[in-house]
């Protein structure tokens, strides 16, 4: 049922109430939905947290309904339909998304020219008839009268990437191409035969140009690219963000850009200038009012001219600190992902010389943000199938016309990829699925009151807490 509501329109008048039969009986609560009856889609809605299909049957003229949750698994066929539609609705409700629906017109013997079938309006390219939404025509489905292989079958990427893994590689013609693509454009351009070897996933590097006070751009960087990177200072807000960034690797130096006075003698006093070597995590007790009260805090060292002093800095604390970077090494963009946690600010300082125009070069600085997977196809030159391009399913529109397929491998072949600059909405579109991260605890009151004071003594004699630590010895 989830793939029904995913690729037909339901909607709230009769033309948008698909019907569907079921191979096999389907027993419900109430009610036996018996094979091939016809079952009416009437609408999509959430009950008590759960999306269900609110659907019925019609027997002895009287209407059953029931509900079908998307998890509902079977064969459902589309019911014939014999109704005559205008194309306005045909558009509106019976087209499936992403797909085509084949349909007859009717009823204009005394309105048209036969010798001429198609009125003024209808704009044919080849075997392709578009159609004006606005005609006002009747048409009727004739998907089962006819051999469908006598129809032009136009395939978007998103059709493309729908089929099977075993029907790939095939030959397709490039009917529309892609507007301001970044591939060759001897490749994709209208009329060229094209060679499509699979569909799969790969993983890509999001990432944001560093600026403050224009438009940030936006770049999907792949894996293999082959350019190097040195790093660059990363700048953090408050306590809490020192405690996400730190890594075994190597200790994170810091220097404060903004001062804090702490409410609590025990806790540690930051001036502007003041640096620090970020260790772990602990709990401290801090005496409020004569109540001791427990509070998460970051065990640092504050770095003097020729030693160390330990220090506390709660995690609340909303300062400034900027990394301070000793590293001069130049990074592919694999090993940066592989040994530091995103994100992470660097700056390109060898361009990829595999690619004619590096658009990373240009950029002041890069932060990596997270590590994505899209979906994507290969595709090939059919007179060079050796030389093969990534393009995204999501966001490259092409139309292909599908030629033959090809029952042989294709063999091995080198796999191109670019550096893909992205949107502004696509870009956004892309961070709603990240992964949900924690967030900086809230800021404890400085000074709690009397019935809080009380609720919190009896966990403080189950809890350890942890005092100051001594300053471990670091080495820079």
């Amino acid at each position: 049922m989830e793939e029904i509501t995913r690729t037909i329109h339901i909607g709230p008048s009769r033309p948008g109430h698909p019907c569907f039969y079921h191979q096999k009986d389907i027993k419900l609560e109430n009610l036996v939905v018996k094979q091939g009856e016809q079952i009416m889609l009437n609408s999509v809605e959430e009950i008590n947290g759960e999306i269900l299909v609110n659907c019925g049957v019609v027997r002895n003229h009287q209407n059953h309904s029931f509900t079908l949750p998307l998890s509902q698994k079977g064969e459902f066929y589309e019911c014939d339909d014999e109704h005559i539609y205008t194309l306005k609705e045909i558009i509106e409700w019976k087209i499936p998304k992403n797909r085509t629906r084949t349909v007859k017109l009717t009823d204009f013997s005394n309105k048209w020219d036969l010798t001429n079938p198609f009125p003024k309006g209808f704009y044919v390219r080849k075997d392709t008839v578009r159609i004006l939404p606005s005609l006002d025509v009747e048409v009727k489905d004739i998907t089962d009268s006819y051999d469908a292989n006598w129809f032009l079958q136009l395939l978007s990427t998103q059709d493309l990437f729908e089929m099977t893994s075993e029907e790939f590689p095939i030959v397709a013609e490039v009917i529309e191409a892609p507007q301001g693509n970044q591939l060759s454009r001897s490749i994709l351009q209208p009329g060229k035969t094209i060679m499509i070897h699979k569909k799969y996933q790969a993983s890509r590097i999001l990432a944001s140009e560093i600026r403050s006070n224009f438009p940030k751009r936006h770049f999907l960087i792949p894996t293999s690219y082959k350019g190097k990177f040195k790093r660059r200072p990363r700048e953090f807000p408050t306590v809490y963000d020192l405690e996400i960034a730190k890594s075994k690797k190597e200790p994170l130096h810091v220097v404060a850009t903004k001062a804090f006075h702490p409410p609590h003698c025990e806790l540690s006093s930051v001036s502007v200038g003041d640096q620090f070597l970020v260790h772990h995590s602990q709990t401290t007790e801090v005496l409020c009012e004569g109540i001791k009260t427990v509070v998460n805090v970051l065990a640092c060292e504050k770095i003097l001219r020729k030693s160390y002093e330990a220090a506390v800095l709660p995690l609340y604390m909303e300062g400034g600190f900027v990394e301070v970077i000793h590293d001069k090494k130049q990074y592919q963009i694999a090993e940066l992902c592989a040994q530091f946690c995103l994100p992470f600010n660097v700056k390109v300082s060898v361009r990829d010389l595999s690619i004619d125009e590096d658009i990373l070069v240009a950029t002041p600085g890069l932060q990596l943000e997270e590590v994505i997977t899209d979906s994507y196809l290969l595709i090939s030159d059919f007179a060079n199938p050796k030389e093969c391009w990534e393009i995204p399913v999501g966001r490259m529109n092409m139309t292909v016309q599908l030629v033959s397929n090809l029952s042989r491998s294709t063999g091995s072949f080198l796999v191109r990829t670019l550096v893909e600059e992205i949107t502004e909405e696509q870009y956004y579109m892309m961070r709603r699925y990240e992964s949900s991260f924690l967030h900086p605890p809230p800021r404890p009151p400085k000074h709690p009151s009397v019935e809080e004071t009380k609720l919190m003594l009896p966990t403080l004699a189950e809890e350890k807490t942890v005092g100051q630590p001594k300053s471990p010895k670091v080495r820079l």
